[in-house]
């Protein structure tokens, strides 16, 4: 009871900041985020902050979880690619969202921390999410093209294979940068030409990889 009193002080502090959608906020209802953190962050699981996962990364600010999902305006039974698992909280919130009938592939470059999200997704009850080990920059073919991908490590440029995964009329979010960081809105029109949008300043863990930083 303790932790969705927490979660719901949380979220409706989320509708009073932001004006989150209600789809969003329902999804983030359900999610109990405590368990998607290490347990000595425990206690901060529903303080609006970035938290230490292990391996050098992090779980994303609900705020910006909130403000990335409604910017995909993602709809129920879309194809979703999710670069940068982590600990598996952003891709149970979009997995809500997009329903049982939607899909959601993540690909998380630490074997440990995509083993961890696959177990705890696996007894949430996410059959809908795939957590999958590999090089997020390259995308994903084999599930391609997506109608929406969302990035949660900074890249230094676009990643072209990304470009080509996303469906015609689909979009994309990811975070472009290194010491300034801004998040880009990116549209393929139906045309497959690509429409880019500064959104705002971000921070992010850096994305590694073939076409990202080569760390």
């Amino acid at each position: 009871m303790e932790w969705e009193d927490k979660r719901r002080r949380m979220v409706e502090r989320l509708k009073e900041e932001l004006n989150i959608s209600e789809r969003v906020a329902r999804a983030m209802l359900k999610i109990p985020r405590h368990l998607f953190v290490p347990s000595r962050y425990r206690s901060e699981a529903y303080a609006d902050t970035p938290l230490p996962i292990g391996s050098g990364q992090t779980i994303s600010a609900p705020h910006m979880v909130a403000i990335m999902c409604d910017l995909l305006d993602l709809k129920p039974g879309e194809n979703v690619l999710e670069i940068g698992g982590g600990s598996g909280y952003h891709a149970a919130v979009v997995a809500e969202i997009v329903g049982k009938s939607g899909k959601v592939t993540a690909i998380e470059r630490y074997p440990e921390l995509a083993e961890r999200a696959k177990e705890l997704l696996k007894e949430l009850g996410y059959d809908n999410v795939e957590i999958l080990v590999g090089d997020g920059s390259k995308g994903y073919e084999k599930k391609a093209p997506y109608d929406k991908i969302y990035v949660t490590a900074t890249a230094p440029e676009i990643p072209k294979p990304l470009l080509e995964q996303l469906r015609p009329g689909g979009r994309m979010l990811i975070p472009v940068g290194d010491y300034v960081q801004y998040l880009y809105i990116v549209d393929k029109r139906p045309d497959g030409s690509i429409e880019k949008k500064r959104w705002g300043a971000v921070r992010f863990v850096p994305l590694v990889g073939e076409y990202g930083f080569k760390y």
